[in-house]
């Protein structure tokens, strides 16, 4: 069966054992001091994005904020596998998506698969963009999609399509049909093992600034015109 994330019990764990205030967090993760007060109080659910920011300030896998028990890194020997059954898995739910983490035993993985359901059906329920470091693979399972982004004019995508894209660019997924809407997508570059290749949180933030508070999405209200104007000019 589905088992609900709790990672504002990891964080604050991790945190309470390191002695970081949240002040300190704040400044390794880029997250203001009140987001991560809620997260960790169970009052406020995160997205892929604001997990995979955690997970790059504070240098650990993105797995270890599914588990509330310290896991050991797991070597990359080939052969190593982990199995989701169906039901099974992480989920997080937040207003826009609800999250199904898959193959959250396994650190050091390569990707980051997930299945989300999509339940925003408009931009405007998105406070920013979301965006992180690396590229990702969507495939509609079921339903239909609109993928918006910041460099491109808004795209539909029906059960049985799919795209890859820079997830660096700002993106969401809006539900646009009558029903359910379900897309499965394989995300990179936020595993540990891509951090430490990269040179860490310094590195990481030199050549990902779209993930630091100095590079703030831009509103969805300028993107929409942008892509209006891309849109009537192709």
């Amino acid at each position: 069966m589905h088992t609900k994330a709790k990672p504002g019990s990891v964080l604050k764990n991790l945190r309470l054992a390191n002695g970081w205030t949240l002040a300190e967090v704040s400044r390794r993760t880029g997250l203001p001091v009140s987001t991560l007060s809620k997260v960790e109080n169970d009052k406020m659910s995160l997205s892929y994005d604001k997990l995979a920011r955690i997970s790059r300030g504070l240098d650990i896998d993105i797995g270890q904020l599914f588990s509330s028990e310290a896991t050991p890194s797991l070597s990359l020997a080939t052969g190593r596998r982990s199995i989701t059954r169906a039901g099974e898995g992480r989920v997080i739910e937040t207003e826009t998506y609800v999250t199904t983490y898959c193959a959250t035993d396994l650190l050091n993985k390569r990707f980051v698969p997930l299945i989300a359901e999509i339940h925003a059906r408009s931009t405007a329920e998105f406070s920013e963009m979301v965006r992180h470091p690396g590229e990702e693979y969507a495939f509609v399972l079921e339903g239909t999609v609109e993928l918006h982004t910041d460099l491109y004019a808004p795209v539909t995508l029906e059960t049985g399509d799919s795209i890859y894209f820079d997830s660096g660019m700002g993106h969401v997924y809006i539900n646009i049909g009558p029903g359910r809407c379900r897309v499965m997508s394989i995300c990179s570059g936020d595993e540990s093992q891509l951090i430490a290749a990269s040179g860490g949180q310094d590195a990481a933030s030199a050549t990902s600034p779209t993930v630091t508070p100095a590079a703030a999405p831009r509103p969805l209200k300028a993107v929409k015109r942008a892509d209006r104007r891309r849109a009537g000019s192709s």
